[in-house]
């Protein structure tokens, strides 16, 4: 199955609104920045990678709208479209990433006809999504290896196709370890409160026939400690330059019972998800969600009117409770600052 998570079709972004899944499958057309801007706050794309190549197509969105301008319009354009976007999710950091890419295309054709600028970023743009695809097969090409035969590989939250260009990060690993020839089956985290393991995940391995069983966030220690987990992969929005990584809420818990229960933890990764300007893990910003969110879902409420809610969407997990992260370079065991540092000097 080739999952289409975002689309370039007749001058216009397309992404599958991943809020509607699995009860419903459809793509969302954006044609400016403040649209895509949109998508990636109201969660219609989401996962660190998807995000930044939406951001990427976003900018080039806004440099086609005013491609026929002056030139001083068409920055002042850009500008907006650069501050709007930068401001739709804080903690995943490919967004910013794929901003300054694209800031630096821009101010490369600053000089030249406006024309040639909106193209350029378009290609670039659409470089960035091609990247990524292969970037996340890759990571799979290296992962797969630490996967063995009949493995039972828990996850939490989606770090699949639809998180990324396409394939993944931690289910590109289970991916391409099942097309190495594995038998391999998954065990899904539901990931309250947003449901992106019950959604998302269980959705992707059903389509791809890899088994698949769904479990609450807290039958994962229970299941851990009966001997039914050998082995965890997780994804991340940003790794901190020490190895420190934030992904979705809950996975730090997860890290914690592994390594009470002697279970291999990795973290898949591209290098663009790597924040090296940042030394820690409590240097990164935690975006606080809404708290409908945990109060209730798709219109249907169970909590009490008046409740206090706390609603973080990621938590850190220490580089000491990670065995390895994998990248696109390879993997690292038991990532520190000077193994991270190793991976740009390559």
């Amino acid at each position: 199955m080739q999952v289409e998570t975002l689309r370039w079709r007749e001058g216009r972004l397309e992404l599958i609104d991943q809020r509607r899944l699995p009860l419903e499958f459809e793509y969302v057309a954006c044609t400016d920045a403040a649209q895509v801007a949109r998508a990636i706050r109201d969660m219609v794309v989401r996962g660190a990678p998807a995000i930044g190549c939406s951001a990427a197509y976003g900018v080039a969105l806004e440099a086609r709208r005013h491609a026929g301008a002056a030139r001083a319009q068409f920055d002042v354009a850009l500008d907006q479209a650069f501050r709007v976007l930068a401001q739709s999710r804080p903690t995943a950091v490919n967004l910013f990433w794929a901003l300054e890419r694209m800031r630096q295309c821009h101010a490369r054709t600053r000089g030249g006809p406006v024309q040639a600028a909106a193209e350029a970023l378009l290609q670039l743009a659409q470089q960035i999504h091609s990247d990524d695809i292969e970037i996340n097969r890759a990571i799979g090409r290296h992962g797969a290896p630490l996967i063995a035969e009949g493995a039972r590989v828990m996850t939490h939250c989606n770090a699949g196709a639809l998180a990324t260009a396409g394939h993944g990060t931690a289910l590109g690993v289970i991916r391409s370890a099942r097309d190495a020839g594995k038998h391999i089956s998954v065990i899904a985290n539901e990931t309250r409160p947003y449901l992106q393991g019950a959604r998302l995940t269980a959705w992707e391995m059903v389509q791809e026939s890899i088994p698949v069983t769904l479990v609450t966030d807290n039958m994962a220690g229970h299941l851990m400690q009966q001997g039914r987990v050998d082995v965890i992969v997780v994804g991340a929005d940003r790794v901190a330059a020490n190895g420190d990584t934030a992904n979705k809420i809950g996975t730090y818990t997860l890290a914690v019972l592994a390594e009470r229960h002697r279970i291999p933890f990795y973290v898949a990764a591209p290098l663009s998800t790597i924040d090296m300007a940042i030394a820690d893990g409590s240097a990164i910003p935690i975006e606080e969600r809404d708290p409908a969110e945990v109060t209730g879902f798709r219109g249907v409420r169970w909590a009490a009117e008046g409740v206090n809610v706390a609603n973080p969407a990621f938590d850190v997990t220490p580089a000491a409770l990670i065995t390895g992260l994998i990248t696109e370079s390879g993997v690292v065991g038991q990532p520190d600052a000077g193994k991270i540092r190793a991976l740009f000097e390559r």
